[in-house]
């Protein structure tokens, strides 16, 4: 009797392994696309990663620096930069490859940084020193809260929109922001004591009568000193760790998220340092440099160098598959994507994105 179950589980266990090889793609119909900025030519191009085919470009406003795609891949959303100045953000229909109306981030200006997290798309807005989380449903800004840094530039956010994370790059600072829930309480006394009556009003320090405070959510920051010039980071992948590099003077701040504290800075000469990004699997930190092109590959837990990757003259955004096998990185200076093999630590490949490519992502989406 034994023997037609062990059959059974054998196949089961083929069938899984298959599955896990395959990434269940065709089960699960998602069919990823690579998603690049042209800052010269102001264009988005949605590219094959596979064939790396260009399958269409779509213009963008006058100044595109980062993209991120919403979680049905179906809509992307392009920050125009301009310095601080601009206060746009390009929305395009990544099915129907045409650009639909802008989204005017007035009164916040210089949107950078972008994540969609949560159903809300957040981002940065430097030329106001602020986080913005915006809402596609309703078409409206629903929060915003300010760092009172210099140019608050990059931006992670947890998938439950709970926890912000921010270079401050000319303070050289990072935020931590933090959505926490305050419970039901009492007022305070008055400022300088006393307990009396306010002027024409309910007694100082008190709630008026027949109030009762309701939980309610609140958000505190915490501001975090590293280098100068501190801008690519990233969180590692377990979220214990945030890592930031530093152009001006080639540093690596490590950063414990339980403690909110700098546990070590190395000394990495990463003079330049533009983008930070962590493997999938851990296992290791690629820094590219705008100075002198070169991709820096960090060991994530021995925290040493293990090899620099010459791809250019100038390397910006980097995007890594979510199988950590390759890298993609814009190289500005170069007009390509370089496609770095991470098993090998070579380059394999170029992709033509049109001049002075940047910001990069993943548009996963059913077919």
């Amino acid at each position: 009797m034994k023997a037609p179950f062990n059959l059974f589980a054998i196949g089961l266990t083929l069938m899984l392994a298959l599955c896990c090889t395959t990434n269940c793609q065709a089960q699960t119909g998602q069919k990823p696309y690579l998603l690049a900025l042209s800052k010269n030519d102001k264009t988005l191009a949605i590219v094959d990663p596979v064939s790396f085919k260009v399958i269409a470009r779509v213009p963008v406003g006058q100044d595109p620096h980062e993209v991120i795609a919403a979680a049905d891949g179906k809509t992307a959303y392009v920050t125009i930069y301009g310095g601080g100045s601009l206060h746009e953000i390009d929305v395009i229909d990544l099915v129907n490859k045409k650009v639909l109306p802008p989204i005017d981030t007035k009164p916040f200006c210089g949107p950078h940084g972008i994540t969609f997290a949560a159903g809300k798309v957040w981002f940065t807005a430097e030329g106001s020193k602020t986080v913005v989380r915006y809402n596609p449903a309703t078409g409206a800004f629903d929060w915003a809260m300010g760092t009172g840094q210099d140019r608050t530039h990059m931006l992670y956010v947890t998938p439950n929109g709970k926890r912000i994370y921010t270079t401050n790059v000319s303070s050289g600072t990072v935020s931590i922001l933090v959505d926490t829930l305050m419970q039901q309480g009492g007022f305070g006394p008055p400022p300088g004591g006393g307990g009396g009556p306010g002027p024409g009003g309910p007694p100082a320090g008190g709630p008026p009568p027949g109030f009762k405070p309701q939980p309610r959510s609140d958000w505190s920051q915490t501001v975090i000193p590293v280098s100068k010039g501190s801008e690519g980071f990233d969180v590692s992948p377990d979220g214990k760790q945030l890592w930031t590099a530093a152009a001006n003077d080639g540093t690596i701040a490590i950063i414990d998220l339980g403690t909110k504290k700098v546990i070590e800075t190395i000394d990495a000469k990463v003079l330049g340092a533009n983008r930070l990004q962590f493997t999938p699997d851990n296992k290791y930190v690629l820094i590219s440099s705008l100075q002198n092109g070169d991709l820096t590959v960090y060991d994530a837990s021995l925290h040493k160098e293990v090899k620099k990757i010459n791809i250019g003259h100038g390397a910006a955004g980097i995007l890594i598959d979510p199988d950590g096998s390759r890298a993609f990185i814009g190289c500005t200076a170069d007009n390509y994507v370089a496609v770095v093999d991470l098993k090998t630590l070579q380059v394999s490949n170029h992709i033509d994105v049109g001049g002075g490519p940047d910001g990069l992502a993943w548009a996963a989406r059913a077919e």
